[in-house]
């Protein structure tokens, strides 16, 4: 790749979440992988030094969040981001395929909004643009005082579904829960495609989780105990039916899509429920494999054939415990994005027939 002279010269430095998908970007990119030493000192603090110069150049910093040591890869992005800026780069981009602390972007529990935190966090530290994947909630975006490009990975999807998938007209895209709903919908579309909706009592997801910002009940002591009444009508509390699929999967093969897999019980029970109303095939397709805890023994001992994953995320262990985990390279779409930005190219032609339901 021809890079230029002066600003337009590219640096492209990896963190140590996950250097295989660096290595994959700089060769579609033609250049290396920029050397970097990162290391934690004997107190466990992280320490970085950027090998070469920087100065006036277009820095691109590969880093994702992952299950193990996420806190000590945000600091690895934090501290290479603040060298870079503190050594003169003209430019420092963030690539970042799976956004850590994505799904606390919820206050809850009078605790906090950690992604927003985190989004500080980065632009202080010299970040002048983010480039990143299926944000777990897309409104994260504003959270960023720097330019976000949320790719998506619908494309690699369904192109794997189309190519890898026999017989995959006879499919019916499912939604896990109402709230996938929309996304089932848009790739049903694409394929032209049914779609079914599992409704009804699974394991309660931290989307439905009461916020707490609710003041505790007055001790009985006080002095003054305000009645709560006044017309206001009380509310009742949720109770979900039965768990039941709205929509016939009987002799087809479902296809569950959502933009990530992590704790994989929810999706195993799902499973047991489609193959007992007659789905003789059952797939799960995500952007975000993390697969935390004991996820690929549950997920080899359950009705799933197929998880179907990107690698914004490694899995080469993970593979090894599960055969039934496949990985869709996504590296094209990165290098794309980065090669567009440092040409100063228009990134519409990354977003074309993507909605926001993606």
């Amino acid at each position: 790749m021809d890079t230029g002279r002066g600003s337009k010269e590219m640096v492209l430095l990896s963190g140590n979440s996950h250097p295989e998908l660096a290595e994959l970007i700089a060769n579609k990119l033609e250049v290396r992988v920029g050397r970097a030493e990162l290391a934690q000192t004997s107190c466990l603090e992280t320490k970085a030094e950027i090998m070469e110069s920087v100065r006036e150049k277009s820095v691109y910093i590969i880093q994702t969040g992952i299950n193990k040591d996420v806190n000590n890869h945000i600091m690895e992005l934090l501290i290479m981001a603040y060298a870079c800026k503190t050594s003169s780069a003209r430019n420092i981009v963030g690539v970042i395929p799976y956004m850590p602390y994505c799904k606390q972007s919820k206050m809850r529990k009078r605790g906090c909004i950690v992604s927003k935190l985190l989004a500080k966090m980065m632009c202080k530290a010299g970040l002048t643009h983010v480039i990143t994947m299926d944000l777990h909630q897309k409104e994260i975006q504003g959270f960023f005082d720097c330019p976000v490009d949320n790719l998506r990975a619908s494309p690699f999807l369904l192109q794997y579904i189309q190519e890898s998938i026999p017989d995959y007209r006879n499919s019916v895209i499912v939604a896990r829960d109402p709230g996938s709903a929309k996304k089932a919908t848009s790739y049903a579309e694409r394929l032209r495609l049914g779609i079914a909706v599992i409704h009804g009592e699974q394991k309660t997801s931290e989307d439905e989780e009461t916020d707490g910002r609710n003041s505790p009940p007055a001790l009985e002591h006080h002095s003054r105990v305000m009645e709560v009444g006044g017309g206001v009508p009380a509310l009742f509390a949720k109770e979900k039916p039965p768990i039941n699929v709205v929509g016939d999967v009987g002799g087809r093969i479902a296809i569950m899509v959502d933009d990530m897999v992590d704790d994989v019980a929810s999706f195993v029970a799902a499973a047991e429920v489609l193959k007992s109303r007659g789905a003789y095939k059952i797939y799960v397709m995500a952007t975000h494999g993390l697969l935390s805890s004991d996820a690929p023994r549950l997920i080899e001992a359950s009705a799933i054939d197929e998880v179907v994953v990107t690698n914004t995320v490694p899995h080469e262990i993970l593979k090894l415990q599960c055969h039934k985990i496949k990985t869709v390279d996504i590296s094209a779409l990165l290098a794309e994005s980065i090669r567009r930005i440092h040409n100063n190219e228009s990134m519409s032609y990354l977003f074309r027939n993507v909605t926001l339901e993606d």
